[in-house]
């Protein structure tokens, strides 16, 4: 018997957990992810090799898809008039609890599994915000609930929620607007990161828009004057945002990218085009900002003699914090405790702060308590807001990188295809695994994490900010 309580001590040392204070079925969903884990890095692998872009994760997304229906879930391809998305459920009746699993790549950023920026193919795209953990981590949090279900051990319905194009465009907006999150009680999360914490911090809202403008092409040097520029358009209304960032609030934020500016110099351009995005960490506040950025674009194309176009393309929502969420998910964050490193990950982590100009201390995998929510938090953006307006959101960070690494870069790309980010994914699967077992275990924490989401919410009315069919075939 004695020799058995050490076997069984020794299994779960090596998943890296204590035996303290975790319960039978949160055993159980850490022995699944370990079961299934080998396949699960074999996918995050997959689908950093493909490193397929925005609404073109079609492989991405089928090989999700297909080890969800190998493991029994029922799976529903092509939702929310997006090819790439996909839902996949497990159960019957409630409570109903979701999980969001991305999947997206970024352009340019291929790297190969090395510590100096390596490209595997120069201006390919590169995983450099580590999507290709982010869905596949989340599936095996699901299948080891559905196990866990099958064991007869909770009741209820899993629901994986395949979201694509987080990173350009925001499907989930689209989602939301189709209604599945509808019969949902609460959402779970996560992103990989540089540290490990229960995230209790919101983003920033944003919206996106394209301006064009349309003159008349003239020969530059024969007849200039017959020519109406859309390029000096263009210079005037950017001209007219960089002044105009004086006079915005410090947590606003307004960035635009050329997309055309004309063809060749010996002919007055007749057409120019920018993508414009307005952020802050309210959307009442970046909602007037963006109002003001829009009437400047009409300012500048009457000074260039041109016409001009303003089109939507999506704008989302801050992310709703939910302490009591964030409090389910500490306790069982403390109870996984931190990622350990092998030598060689720690050097490999080093390498990659020096090669950054990073101090070279390896990873961050600490567990610190439950951080206060900042008023006016920096960072970036996310569609999981959406999804938080219209559902309580759980969210998790994890360690898939050295500390103070640059997101977006070539350097999360080397670590999401190799062990450090690997050992990053697994957790994240077994403390979102944990924490819904919690909620599936306990209707109570179902209803303290409902009652502060509307307590939050307060009277406003959700409104998707989009404005037709996803732009399928754009990017």
């Amino acid at each position: 018997m004695k020799n058995r309580i050490l076997l069984i001590l020794c299994i779960l040392s090596a998943f890296g957990v204590t035996a303290q204070k975790i319960s039978s079925n949160k055993k159980a969903v850490i022995a699944s992810v370990e079961k299934h884990k080998a396949e699960l890095i074999k996918i995050s692998d997959s689908i950093w090799a493909l490193a397929e872009t925005a609404f073109n994760e079609s492989e991405s997304s089928r090989i999700l898809a297909d080890y969800a229906e190998k493991n029994g879930m029922m799976v529903t391809r092509a939702v929310a008039e997006i090819p790439t998305a996909f839902t996949a459920t497990y159960g019957s009746g409630s409570p109903v609890i979701s999980i969001l699993g991305e999947f997206d790549a970024l352009p340019g950023l291929s790297q190969k599994t090395s510590p100096i920026k390596e490209p595997l193919t120069p201006d390919a795209p590169g995983h450099g915000c580590g999507h290709n953990m982010f869905g596949t981590a989340s599936l095996g949090s699901a299948i080891a609930i559905k196990e866990l279900m099958d064991a007869g051990k909770i009741k209820g319905t899993v629901k994986f929620l395949g979201t694509p194009a987080e990173e350009k465009y925001f499907a989930k907006v689209w989602m939301v607007k189709a209604g599945l999150w509808d019969d949902v009680d609460v959402n779970i999360s996560w992103h990989p990161g540089a540290n490990i914490e229960a995230d209790v911090q919101s983003g920033l809202s944003l919206i996106d828009f394209i301006v064009e403008f349309y003159g008349q092409a003239a020969h530059a040097s024969a007849d200039p004057w017959n020519g109406r520029s859309a390029s000096d358009a263009l210079e005037i209304y950017t001209t007219g945002i960089n002044y105009y960032r004086e006079h915005i609030l410090p947590s606003s934020r307004i960035h635009y990218h050329i997309q055309d500016g004309g063809q060749v110099v010996n002919v007055v351009p007749d057409y120019a085009k920018l993508w414009v995005r307005v952020r802050d960490p309210k959307r009442k506040v970046m909602l007037p900002t963006y109002e003001r950025v829009k009437a400047m674009a009409e300012g500048a194309a009457i000074m260039a003699n041109v016409d001009y176009k303003i089109s939507l393309v999506s704008g989302i929502y801050e992310t709703l914090v939910n302490r009591s969420g964030g409090e389910i998910m500490q306790q069982n964050i403390e109870l996984l405790g931190p990622i350990t490193y092998t030598d060689e990950e720690t050097t490999f982590g080093k390498a990659i702060q020096k090669a950054t100009g990073k101090e070279e201390v390896g990873m961050d995998s600490s567990i610190r308590p439950l951080r206060e929510t900042l008023e006016t938090p920096g960072g970036g953006s996310t569609d999981v807001g959406d999804v938080s307006w219209n559902v309580p959101n759980i969210n998790l960070s994890a360690t898939v990188a050295p500390k103070d690494t640059p997101w977006h870069s070539w350097a999360v790309v080397a670590c999401g295809g190799m062990s450090i980010g690997h050992k990053g994914m697994v957790y994240a699967s077994k403390a979102m695994a944990m924490t819904m077992v919690d909620l599936f275990e306990n209707q109570k924490l179902i209803d303290k994490v409902t009652e502060e989401f509307k307590e939050r919410k307060g009277d406003e009315v959700y409104e998707p900010m989009i404005d037709g069919p996803p732009p399928i075939g754009q990017n």
